[in-house]
């Protein structure tokens, strides 16, 4: 037996104050013997017995009460057929809601959605609880514990409703634990409802061990009800905004935009035909799009004129299986200004680079800053940041780390001699020269999309054409570890087990070499990308310097880090300052009944325009394993909502009732054996009352 109250039973030792009472009234009356107390005794020892047995049980029960009465406000608990027997419902359920976009998936041949048939289960489930169990909802959008009146208020579209947000489940399940604590709840069941989508559950995140540790030390016990929606079988495509900015050209200016299209492909699933419909400033226009595989980057100019001024716009694709994931929303304001810095300390390596990163509004080549002086700088106005000297200290690696989280792009460029540093787990192994009679080959490179890309009219860039005499392999730091490249064939696959370069699991080769080894890796981090190359644009090391392949690379990698410019501008859905949402906000995009903190859209605040996107998360179709998600659980009790579990020891009840209803008895039966004997007539009658005056 636990208690919810555990310091309440240092009161245990009240237990005696009935027997002390009994104690010190006993000395009050002295014996004094006298001559015809003999004669008393004698006439009184047939029922000594008796009173004696009485008093016993008086004090018996008293004592009972007054433990009953600590343990009953001890609140104790009780496992086992006991306690499920005494407390068949819990004192709390906590509903814990998935309302990310990725939620608004229809079920596999149905019209509802995941997130409306997780309600109305939810809502069945509950209703035979709402007398019994106090219900909680905390859902992923507002993350904020709201008590139920009913089982029915689930199915309140304020509740309950669709969002264009992501969801934290290990930051939600602290917010659970956090509110039995501080609410002093009793015997308490999770119901959880997701897609167990991969980056809404974050299952290599290490708070997991910390709040199932601490959710699974609370007295009371805690068992967890997993309803999960892991069919993602119906056809869908998504629409994600990669770039978007403003160009100034002779005779006025152009938008230029990059859309990223994804769907998830069934073997034998035929080419994709579907419209794309661009709103820009109110006006409507259509395009026609093919689509051959699982990914398609889709870019896109539109003649702006001698338009000024502020601007907004929507990307559309028809509906499919999903209607949140369908749109894209921007803004754009006055000609964006990308410019590119450079931090070297030898700047005759870098010299190519920095003629291939000019600004394309000013072109002016990218301005070249020692470590130390980059160091001391307290801002940057850059969209790229090219690093070709040691990975930074703790400090620099903070900053670097908040450049890329704005939106910036990063290229780590070899440093050419040993370094034992690391960036995010990247870091360099030792030169290698390549033969004489045979330089290191490109050999796999990604072309859809990336800075790598085939150009807009279609052409490939010429790295099969490159020499590379001498290269840096890119190191996670873990000698265990050996990844491929995406897409890489079986035999380029052995080769690689033999490789030296070691890429971090996070992370993703854009080209390789010949034997596997990656040429340039790519990882996202924040709203920010970097990358490392594994070779320089020198002479000395490749021809990548000739220009073909670096200025199209530098030149994709600035418009990149350009999102890190637009900040004022574009938002992730749930990621608004405390700051702006202060602010009043409207649709500008002629929707109603939006919530910037929930929905995706474009907004105006007084002369600011604002474009809101669903978190780019929510397009990572990587689902998590229902024993994936038993493991992150620990060891908490876990079943399906709809399953009725046979086992009586799974959760314990409080049994505080009892107590109170024991504490009840034993004064009854106290009050019972204190109440004098009625008096009786010689003959065994009792005393008539005599009448009242």
């Amino acid at each position: 037996m636990t208690f919810l109250q555990p310091y309440l039973l240092w009161a245990l030792p009240l237990v005696l104050v009935p027997v002390i009472i009994h104690l010190i009234n006993r000395l009050r009356h002295k014996p004094q013997p006298w001559a015809a107390m003999m004669f008393l005794l004698q006439a009184t020892r047939a029922s000594t017995s008796h009173a004696k047995l009485r008093q016993w049980l008086v004090l018996l029960f008293r004592t009972l009460a007054v433990l009953a009465l600590i343990l009953f406000i001890a609140r104790p608990l009780a496992g086992g057929w006991l306690g499920w027997t005494l407390s068949p419902a819990p004192d709390v359920i906590i509903i814990v809601l998935d309302r990310s976009a990725s939620m608004e998936s229809r079920l596999a041949g149905q019209t509802i959605t995941k997130r409306e048939q997780a309600v109305k289960l939810l809502a069945e489930a509950a209703r035979e609880f709402q007398d019994k169990s106090h219900l909680v909802l905390l859902d992923s959008a507002t993350r904020i514990p709201q008590q139920l009146a009913s089982a029915k208020s689930l199915l309140e579209p304020t509740l309950t409703g669709p969002t264009d947000t992501a969801a934290d489940l290990p930051t939600l399940l602290q917010i659970a634990h956090n509110w039995l604590v501080e609410n002093r709840a009793g015997a308490a069941e999770l119901w959880v409802a997701s897609d167990l989508q991969r980056s809404n559950w974050l299952p290599d995140d290490e708070r997991w061990k910390t709040v199932t540790n601490q959710l699974g030390k609370l007295p009371q016990g805690i068992r967890v009800r997993l309803l999960a929606f892991d069919d993602d079988r119906e056809p869908n495509t998504s629409a994600t905004l990669a770039e978007v900015f403003r160009r100034a050209r002779p005779d006025g200016a152009e938008l230029n935009l990059a859309l990223d299209l994804a769907r998830n492909v069934q073997p034998g699933s035929a080419p994709a035909h579907f419209p794309l419909s661009l709103t820009l400033n109110g006006v409507k226009s259509q395009t026609e799009l093919d689509m051959d595989g699982a990914a398609l980057r889709w870019r896109h100019k539109v003649d702006l004129g001698a338009a000024k001024g502020l601007g907004w716009g929507t990307l559309a694709l028809p509906a499919d299986a999903n209607a949140r994931d369908n749109a894209a929303y921007f803004v754009f304001g006055s000609d964006s200004i990308l410019r590119a810095a450079v931090v070297s300390d030898q700047p005759a390596l870098i010299r190519n680079a920095q003629l291939a990163a000019l600004s394309p509004a000013t072109r002016q080549p990218a301005e070249v800053l020692a470590p130390v002086a980059w160091a001391e700088r307290t801002g940057s106005d850059a969209a790229l940041l090219i690093w070709q000297a040691p990975l930074p200290d703790a400090a620099g690696e903070k900053r670097l780390r908040g450049f890329i989280e704005e939106g910036g792009a990063v290229l780590f460029l070899p440093p050419g001699r040993t370094d034992t540093g690391k960036f995010l787990g990247f870091g360099w192994a030792e030169a290698q020269p390549a033969s004489a009679d045979k330089p290191f080959k490109v050999a796999k490179w990604g072309q859809q999309e990336g800075p790598l890309a085939k150009t807009d009219e279609g052409l490939s860039l010429p790295l099969v054409e490159l020499e590379i005499s001498r290269r840096q392999p890119i190191t996670d730091g873990d000698e265990g570890k050996r990844q491929m490249a995406k897409g890489e064939s079986a035999e380029a696959g052995e080769a690689a087990k033999t490789s030296p370069a070691l890429i971090a699991s996070s992370g993703t080769a854009l080209a390789s070499f010949a034997d596997g080894s990656p040429l340039l890796t790519r990882r996202a981090l924040g709203k920010g990308q970097f990358f490392f190359c594994a070779t320089l644009p020198h002479e000395e090391w490749s021809s990548l310097g000739d220009g073909p392949v670096l200025v199209p690379m530098l030149q994709r990698l600035l418009q990149t880090g350009a999102r890190r410019l637009n900040q004022e501008t574009m938002v992730a859905c749930g990621e608004l300052s405390a700051l702006d949402r202060a602010k009043q906000w409207t649709s500008a995009d002629g929707s109603t009944g939006k919530d910037i903190a929930l929905h995706a859209g474009v907004y105006r605040s007084g002369e600011r325009l604002l474009a809101v996107n669903r978190p780019g998360a929510e397009d990572d179709r990587t689902l998590l394993e229902p024993a994936g998600a038993k493991k992150l659980l620990g060891t908490l009790p876990l079943q399906l909502l709809q399953e009725r579990t046979a086992r009586s020891d799974a959760l314990q009840g409080e049994i505080w009732r009892l107590f109170l209803i024991g504490m009840l008895a034993f004064l009854f039966l106290e009050a019972w054996l204190v109440l004098p004997p009625k008096k009786r007539l010689p003959d065994g009658s009792a005393p008539e009352l005599a009448p009242a005056a």
